[in-house]
């Protein structure tokens, strides 16, 4: 009797202790988690996408004069100097884009040098606005794009890999998102993310996915080159390097069999 009822006690706190893992592994695995405290000290902020050495720019300048706007557009095949006579039905499929140097300038057409890095795409329309309008009778229109953007995802996420996007703001969850989001198996406290500055200098930044302030980092939002990186979980780690033994083991141990079986038939 005394040794049944010291079975089902440590029946009890067997279970009390699968319990107890459970529900560490099922918050360590929440998003943004205590989201009431984000809600009340959350600050309004609005993102930017601005310019940086090596991005691509897309720019189409028009004016209700399609000659007069000409020499301010480049497209495939022709120079740098003077572009179509038309801008009517372009698509920027059709257009150059013009690559920001390290010095964060580009060369435009007509205009020469032009430095844009640390701007804003509206800023940097504003800008060529004023740049044009002495070469011009009317105020042109002129849209810059980017046209290289893309970020990599990496680790413990259901696709990994490089993605391209037209889509200047993203956060890190759309970022994860494109990836396929992480698996059960990832470490979501522990997100490295790597950035290149606009001089070069690379850093990488340590994000906790799982408190719900993360929204107020300011490495929420994906720039220009970031890569991502999932960590895997100890327990990840640990059943691939069981099933990577085991398979050896198996293998080891069918070799022996199959050597094993030929001896003894050659005996006989």
């Amino acid at each position: 009797m005394l040794h049944l009822r010291k079975f089902f006690l440590g029946c009890i706190v067997m279970a009390a202790m699968m319990g107890g893992t459970s529900c560490s592994s099922y918050k360590s695995a929440l998003y943004m988690q205590e989201s009431e405290v984000f809600n009340e000290t959350s600050k309004s902020q609005l993102y930017d996408f601005r310019i940086m050495p090596k991005d691509e720019l897309t720019i189409l300048v028009s004016t209700t004069d399609p000659e007069a706007s000409a020499p301010f557009i480049r497209k495939f095949g022709q120079s740098k100097e003077f572009g179509g006579s038309s801008t009517t039905g372009m698509q920027n499929a059709n257009l150059l884009s013009y690559l920001v140097d390290n010095n964060g300038c580009i060369d435009f057409p007509v205009l020469g040098m032009i430095k844009v890095s640390g701007m804003t795409t509206r800023e940097c329309e504003a800008h060529f606005r004023e740049l044009l309008k002495p070469y011009l009778k009317e105020v042109p229109n002129v849209t810059v794009s980017t046209s290289n953007y893309k970020f990599s995802v990496l680790g413990e996420v259901n696709a990994p890999g490089t993605y391209s996007t037209t889509n200047e703001k993203m956060t890190v969850f759309e970022a994860l998102a494109l990836a396929g989001d992480m698996t059960l198996f990832s470490v979501r406290d522990n997100v490295q993310l790597m950035r290149e500055d606009a001089t070069g200098k690379r850093q990488v930044y340590t994000l906790d996915l799982t408190r719900a302030d993360i929204a107020n980092s300011p490495y929420f939002y994906i720039q220009q080159n970031d890569v991502l990186y999932v960590k895997p979980t100890k327990a990840k780690v640990r059943s691939n390097t069981f099933n990577t033994n085991a398979s050896m083991w198996i293998t080891l141990l069918s070799l022996v069999t199959s050597i094993t079986t030929f001896v003894i038939a050659l005996s006989k």
